[in-house]
């Protein structure tokens, strides 16, 4: 059994802070390596301004690029995000946001990751990320 394939029975719990977002797994396709989800963006995370404050939609990105990459690592292997680059878009409020994440390159370490966030059939955010595999393959 594959990582994905624990997350989906539940064998491995989506962890707490993927709970916060109100996350919720679509797909994953281990062919073109990307993962679909759902989020909830609640009136808690809102800012002064009345829009969704921008951390929350980077944990977003992350929680949909992040398992993009890892449900194609091996048990034991981890990837810690080494760089994060958010481009915010337009402004996102209360409701459901869906994020794409994708690998863009899988090295023997170091591998590039991209990802959107869309509400209401608009991008509201994209991001970029680094990260390092660690842990043993198999």
């Amino acid at each position: 059994m594959d990582i994905y394939e624990m997350v989906e029975s539940g064998d491995l719990p989506v962890p707490e802070c993927a709970k916060t977002l109100g996350f919720e797994l679509i797909s994953y396709s281990s062919e073109k390596m990307e993962m679909k989800a759902r989020f909830f963006a609640r009136e808690s995370f809102l800012n002064p301004a009345g829009t969704i404050q921008g951390g929350f939609l980077c944990a977003m990105l992350d929680d949909v690029m992040g398992p993009a990459l890892v449900f194609s690592l091996n048990i034991g292997q981890f990837a810690p995000t080494l760089e994060l680059k958010t481009q915010f878009v337009r402004p996102a409020k209360v409701g459901p946001l869906e994020g794409v994440g994708r690998v863009v390159s899988k090295g023997g370490t170091v591998c590039f990751l991209e990802g959107e966030l869309i509400q209401e059939g608009k991008i509201i955010a994209r991001a970029t990320a680094t990260t390092l595999i660690k842990g043993q393959s198999l």
